[in-house]
């Protein structure tokens, strides 16, 4: 047998599997856990029974701007020990906070149900498990990356062609599975009462200084709420496509990074390091590449541009509608948030922003 040439490329090419991340369900947990050991077990008759504890003044009447000992430290804790932030996040309410209930039926939102809930009833779950679906419609995307990088890698241009038109055709499968949303949520009960509970400790009207968690820190901590910006797939798609982003947009988005489970968060910078798409393409004289490339930029503007419509519905207009209720009623928390995402941008200004900038990568005959 000859040895192996020493010209050979030894770049490592990309897998999932290194990052923590299904081939079947992306950022996903598969099968999470429905209970936790006995010994949890004070935790999770809590959980089961945050929606009763928190509508009867029982959870809040123990938790006024502090967070007790008792339950502060075995959250900071296990926090840490998954490398999360002690708040929580979308991989705490989406990416394992799923169940089917029937293992052997396809996976649709009839089919899902949610492990641990709060104040929201069905448009809480309808929220939750569409987000679980649009994740779950970014998998054939995240295989795309992976596919892509290593055609790069490779040298191979219908590889790469390929990857680009399966990763356009999962854009479109996101923005399509958004549109339930209508379908599953109330915006009335979104602003009033789920929002509430996304809206974190860190860039709030309602709580300023943040919260003290006993036994962790004397002075108040402050964490950002759950956010769409701390899903992993479009960080993924912008780094792969090299969409650049204003400098406060993309200081907010790489701060949720530190929201993501590290893996993930590994995942993004590994495609990040990789050799460049963009200039890959620049570099080349495929006119098919350059259309499918532009195709996918166009693609991801999509879900961007049909966010802004739901947070102008779920926000701005109920925001207004809850006015009209109750003009004479002192300021409560919802209307602390009233122009602000869960994650503390000034909502709309910020989805404009990286909505445009994304159009912005779009390759033009000049370039």
């Amino acid at each position: 047998m000859e040895p192996p040439s020493q010209n050979v490329k030894t770049t490592p090419l990309l897998s999932l599997g290194r990052f923590h991340i299904s081939e079947e369900y992306g950022f996903l947990l598969p099968n999470p856990l429905k209970e936790l050991p006995d010994h949890f077990r004070p935790w999770m008759e809590i959980a089961n029974e945050l929606p009763h504890l928190i509508e009867t003044q029982q959870l809040q009447a123990r938790v006024n701007k502090v967070l007790p000992r008792n339950l502060a430290l075995p959250l900071v804790e296990v926090s840490r020990n998954l490398g999360l932030p002690p708040i929580l996040v979308h991989s705490d309410l989406v990416l394992t906070n799923w169940t089917p209930r029937n293992p052997e039926r396809p996976m649709e939102i009839g089919n899902l149900d949610i492990i641990v809930s709060f104040p929201g009833g069905e448009s809480l779950r309808g929220f939750i498990l569409v987000t679980v679906l649009v994740e779950k419609a970014a998998v054939p995307g995240i295989k795309a990356l992976i596919q892509g990088v290593n055609a790069i890698l490779q040298h191979s241009q219908n590889s790469l062609l390929q990857a680009l038109q399966q990763l356009r055709l999962s854009i479109q499968d996101i923005t399509r599975t958004l549109g339930q949303m209508h379908d599953y949520v109330d915006p009335d009960i979104f602003y009033a009462v789920i929002r509430i509970f996304l809206s974190g400790w860190k860039d709030n009207p309602a709580m300023p200084v943040g919260l003290i968690y006993e036994g962790v820190s004397t002075a108040p901590l402050q964490y950002s709420g759950g956010s769409a910006a701390q899903s992993s797939v479009l960080h993924a798609f912008d780094e792969f496509l090299g969409v650049r982003h204003s400098k406060e947009s993309a200081d907010f988005l790489h701060r949720m990074r530190e929201y993501m489970p590290p893996s993930h968060k590994a995942f993004i910078e590994e495609i990040h390091s990789s050799p460049s798409l963009r200039d890959h393409i620049l570099s080349s004289a495929n006119v098919q590449l350059r259309t499918a490339y532009n195709q996918c930029v166009e693609a991801l503007a999509d879900p961007r541009s049909y966010h802004i419509a739901v947070v102008t519905k779920y926000l701005i207009t109920a925001a207004t509608k809850a006015k009209g209720r109750r003009p004479n009623r002192l300021p409560g928390p919802s209307q602390a948030l009233e122009e602000r995402g869960t994650g503390g941008t000034i909502v709309l200004s910020f989805l404009k922003s990286v909505r445009d900038k994304t159009l912005e990568a779009v390759l033009h005959q000049s370039d």
